[in-house]
């Protein structure tokens, strides 16, 4: 099982210093745990991805970071794919593939997201299918290296989880494109971890304003622990 926790736009670097210390408090067992801060908080420990990063190594991209910045700590993880960088931000699939593919040439581990927005969802499970494959246009999904994150857009920060049939239904028509690990994304919090992990097909989950408390993050993991 894989919990990673994505802080967005939150922390500082003194704030996630003392929240690594703070989590490796306890035994992570055969969890995977990731830990995705802002670009003013990485730092070089094995549980720190970045959240994002332009297909270079460096050059004349202001605003953004490279290979060069990410090598100085040692971070070989990032999340690509993101809906806030889809939607919010407005990268284009071509752009997102780029990406994929700089960091699968460099040996990183990529976790990659997808989701539809709510408009998609209403029309059924068929159209959120084809609608997710638009998103993996370009995408090496036999990469030994890849981790899928399935966020639906809908979910994402309100509080609102997808329904365990629905995770269900989206995690099995994935499963059939790759053999890779598939995780959960979408209003994951205390009430609802363990029966998100017990459904078919999801082999973890990305958590994000739930990870912003450290005390319930390791409650996570220690339920997450507890799952066979």
């Amino acid at each position: 099982m894989i919990v990673a926790a994505n802080f967005k736009m939150n922390k500082t670097k003194k704030d996630t210093i003392s929240y690594l210390k703070d989590l490796k408090t306890i035994d992570f067992g055969n969890v995977k745990v990731a830990v995705f801060p802002p670009f003013t908080a990485l730092l070089e420990d094995e549980l720190i991805g970045a959240q994002n990063a332009y297909p270079e190594v460096n050059g004349a991209y202001t605003g953004e970071i490279g290979l060069e910045q990410l090598n100085e700590f040692n971070i070989k993880r990032v999340l690509i794919g993101h809906s806030e960088r889809r939607y919010v931000l407005k990268e284009s699939q071509e752009f997102i593939a780029k990406k994929f593919e700089f960091f699968k040439k460099h040996n990183f581990e990529i976790f990659y997201c997808i989701g539809e927005p709510i408009e998609i969802r209403k029309k059924g499970t068929e159209a959120v299918i084809n609608y997710l494959k638009e998103q993996i246009v370009g995408i090496d999904l036999k990469y030994e290296k890849l981790i899928i994150a399935y966020e639906p857009v809908w979910a994402i920060g309100t509080g609102i989880s997808a329904k365990l049939e629905e995770i269900q239904e989206v995690h099995a028509e994935i499963r059939k494109l790759t053999n890779r690990p598939i995780l959960y994304g979408g209003s994951v919090n205390l009430n609802n971890i363990k029966s998100i992990l017990e459904t078919p097909n999801v082999d973890g989950v990305l958590v994000g304003s739930a990870s912003l408390d450290v005390e319930t993050f390791k409650e996570m993991i220690e339920i997450v622990k507890e799952i066979k």
